[in-house]
């Protein structure tokens, strides 16, 4: 099978996986559970790709300028510091941390 192969047959478990989710019926999402697992299972898989994207090299963990800057993005979300400026200050961090090594 080649690349391209594999692409296309995983479009389509994607395009079927998301056309299977219109045949939920809608009053089982309005329920508190699914809904509420819903939510907290969108937190969860976005906070485990900013670690593995942050400490991850390859099958090892990397610690290197990347960690202070998102403890940096992270302080100045915290006190609701506009987006750019997160990015901003966070790729100086980085940016400042690496110069330095």
């Amino acid at each position: 099978m080649t690349v391209w192969q594999i692409i296309i047959l995983a479009s389509i478990a994607v395009l079927a996986l998301k056309l299977a989710g219109y045949l939920v019926p809608p009053v089982l999402l309005q329920r508190p559970t699914p809904s509420r697992i819903a939510d907290l299972l969108t937190v969860a898989l976005l906070a485990a790709l900013i670690a593995v994207q942050t400490l991850g090299s390859g099958q090892a963990l990397t610690v290197d300028a990347r960690i202070p800057a998102v403890i940096v993005a992270a302080g100045l979300f915290a006190i609701k510091t506009p987006f750019i400026v997160v990015v901003l200050v966070a790729a100086l961090v980085a940016a400042g941390l690496r110069a330095l090594t």
